[in-house]
């Protein structure tokens, strides 16, 4: 008999809890709009991402995801390797742009009068 009560008792509990979730506890507001957990792409669209780009990129934090450390240490040589591989780009191009005055130069026909 106590086994049967019990039963009964939990089982109104468990109807009340799913009638309070399921009607919102008597208030009509509707409940607001969740912020979204994904961060919003703060990297350029219109022109190449550079160092700078990457030193301001901030990730939020969650539950489960990657040790702060690691992303940190990641984003730190990517940085470091874009700001390389910027420095190259523009020493090849000055250097292909001096290439190439050079070989204008020398590529000049000689105007009437003067001599190689």
């Amino acid at each position: 008999m106590f086994m049967f009560l019990f039963l009964v008792v939990a089982l109104a509990v468990v109807v009340a809890a799913v009638t309070l979730s399921v009607v919102g506890g008597g208030e009509s507001a509707p409940l607001p709009d969740a912020e979204p957990d994904r961060l919003v792409d703060p990297l350029p669209q219109d022109r190449p991402v550079n160092r700078a780009d990457v030193e301001s990129v901030r990730f939020p934090l969650a539950a489960r995801g990657y040790r702060m450390a690691d992303v940190d240490d990641a984003l730190g040589r990517l940085g470091a390797e874009l700001a390389e591989r910027d420095a190259r780009i523009a020493d090849l191009e000055a250097a292909l742009a001096g290439a190439r005055a050079t070989a204008t130069m020398s590529l000049r026909k000689p105007a009437e009068g003067e001599q190689q």
